[in-house]
């Protein structure tokens, strides 16, 4: 059964007139975490798609740089960003059920934060209501400041770069330091650690653009500092 499949019973499973946000109360058991992961990347990145005042096409098709979804499946995949669009609650009542249903692993929330940067960003442009957006989303997650550097130096064009802040390390740190950081940021990149914390194969090009990332960044570290 597919991830589109499973996303679609968990809608239909939805009283008439409910809410979406109530999903993220009921999706904790580890069988349904990649179901919601899938719906929170939606369903946040549907609210952040109007934190800017519109809601362009890329923005909208940014969800296919996450995830892979067929040409049979885009139903699904839309009426779960309807349903957030069209929510009378706000995006903060969703990021704190979010974090409840994630409590238990920061890196899946790093991951999901991971993912709306990927959305901030696909239409070229990354605006200050965008900025104040995810800050508040990793706030809420009970991520540091560090963390939100880290993701949007990786992410934002535009962004100072900075290899230290893309291994969440201070440029003081010692080498070790520095190299321990990278291999944790490793491991936690590989596939099969995102799958095993509820990241979807679908949604696994998160995994390939961190790895190129933070590998970029501990050589410019190397280099530097063999100099």
């Amino acid at each position: 059964m597919s991830i589109w499949t499973r996303i679609s019973a968990a809608l239909s499973s939805l009283a008439s007139g409910e809410a979406l946000g109530t999903l993220f109360d009921s999706l904790r058991s580890p069988p349904e975490r990649s179901v919601a992961f899938t719906i929170a990347v939606i369903a946040l990145g549907a609210k952040m798609a109007k934190a800017d005042g519109r809601v362009t096409r890329d923005e909208v098709s940014a969800f296919r740089r996450i995830f892979f979804i067929p040409k049979r499946e885009e139903a699904n995949a839309a009426k779960v960003f309807n349903l957030a669009r069209q929510d009378v609650a706000g995006f903060e009542d969703y990021a704190r059920r979010i974090a409840r249903m994630f409590r238990d692993d920061e890196q899946t929330r790093i991951d999901l934060l991971e993912g709306l940067f990927r959305i901030a960003v696909a239409d070229g442009e990354y605006h200050p209501a965008e900025d104040a957006f995810l800050s508040r989303v990793a706030e809420i997650f009970g991520l540091g400041d560090r963390c939100f550097r880290s993701l949007r130096t990786r992410h934002v064009p535009d962004a100072p770069p900075d290899p230290y802040a893309v291994l969440g390390v201070s440029p003081e740190a010692p080498l070790e330091e520095i190299r321990a950081a990278w291999k944790q940021a490793v491991r936690e990149s590989h596939p099969d650690r995102m799958k095993a914390r509820g990241v979807p194969e679908e949604a696994l090009q998160l995994a390939e653009a961190r790895m190129i990332a933070v590998n970029a960044a501990w050589e410019e570290i190397s280099r530097l500092r063999a100099a």
